[in-house]
């Protein structure tokens, strides 16, 4: 399985189209939180820790659609929150769709029984579900017994019902590598087209800041998992940014490559900070001082590697050296 050969022709052209225009920075997925509101408490993340009155509002169908215009990428990912939780998501969804963009739409999982009817399998829809683990982890995790199991009965019916899916993993401290490739067996197995993996991100708001990796753990336990890497696995990532993961190459963040569009209006710098809010994206692009960020820059990216910032650094690397890209596709990411 893995991405759609017509999904990749059009991000493959759009990024031309942009390198032949010498643009120099250019978005390549919008992150769209049209909430913040959840139905999980994860241990792992900051956003259910919002002030209750942001956690009460959401964005309308037309700001939705509006920053996805605005904006231009050609694949949006639906995040939160819980987007499931939106009353108007399918509209919303829906919209983004007709205009031909590729939409994500990140889910726990646990609404899929209530919200599929309004959903249409299409090329350009694909449900993204979170794992973090076996059952044990995932539940511990995201604080709700039962959770793991929820989520795998959701991608079977979503499978079953005709749906592109994939998954998102988030890794903590006290991952093995045993557990990993038994994760990645499961979900593999019930057919899912791809999967994201990353280590967590250390969200100043986490209720549990001890269970990040950290850098070199995050290269040590990735480079024993890709060396472990089984054909059927599909990852949802290039293969320089696997190889970026397990320690082998160095890669600058691209924060501008992944914007994010919040409650708040456009968030600076990235999806994992947020230094202030500008009113459109043209601002943001053009009024941002990108030079404060990333690692060796910032201390708050020193542990960083997640794909929302180093993926679309990697992407672009493809595109200008394909012979890297190749040779890693040849020798395996990790080894």
């Amino acid at each position: 399985m893995g991405i759609p050969a017509v999904q990749k022709r059009r991000i493959g052209a759009y990024i031309i189209g942009r390198l032949l225009r010498r643009s120099d920075r250019f978005p390549l997925v919008l992150m769209l939180e049209p909430l913040f509101l959840c139905n999980l408490h994860c241990k792992g993340c900051g956003k259910i820790n919002q002030p209750r009155e942001l956690l009460e509002q959401m964005l309308t169908v037309d700001e939705c659609v509006g920053a996805a215009e605005e904006c231009g990428a050609p694949v949006v990912t639906i995040a939160g929150g819980e987007p499931l939780l939106h009353p108007q998501i399918h509209t919303i969804v829906g919209q983004l769709v007709r205009r031909r963009r590729f939409v994500y739409l990140c889910t726990n999982g646990l609404l899929i029984e209530r919200k599929l009817e309004g959903f249409t399998p299409s090329p350009y829809l694909t449900f993204n579900i979170h794992f973090d683990g076996l059952a044990e982890r995932h539940d511990a995790a995201v604080c709700l017994e039962g959770a793991f199991a929820r989520a795998t009965a959701a991608i079977r019916r979503l499978v079953a019902a005709g749906f592109r899916v994939t998954t998102n993993t988030t890794f903590f401290k006290g991952q093995t590598v045993e557990d990993a490739a038994l994760l990645f067996d499961h979900l593999s197995s019930l057919g899912v087209e791809a999967m994201t993996v990353a280590a967590g991100f250390n969200y100043e708001n986490a209720d549990d800041q001890d269970s990040f990796l950290g850098r070199e753990g995050t290269k040590e336990l990735f480079r024993q998992i890709l060396r472990r890497a089984r054909p059927e696995w599909t990852f949802n990532h290039s293969g320089l940014y696997l190889d970026f993961l397990a320690g082998n190459r160095e890669l600058t963040c691209t924060p501008w490559g992944n914007p994010t569009r919040t409650l708040q209006g456009w968030q600076r710098p990235c999806y994992l900070l947020a230094d202030g809010y500008a009113g459109s994206f043209r601002e943001l692009m053009e009024e941002t001082d990108w030079d404060r960020y990333g690692v060796g820059r910032d201390p708050r990216c020193a542990d960083c590697m997640v794909h929302c910032g180093f993926e679309p650094s990697a992407v672009l690397e493809t595109v200008r050296h394909p012979l890297q890209a190749l040779r890693v596709a040849l020798r395996g990411p990790g080894r």
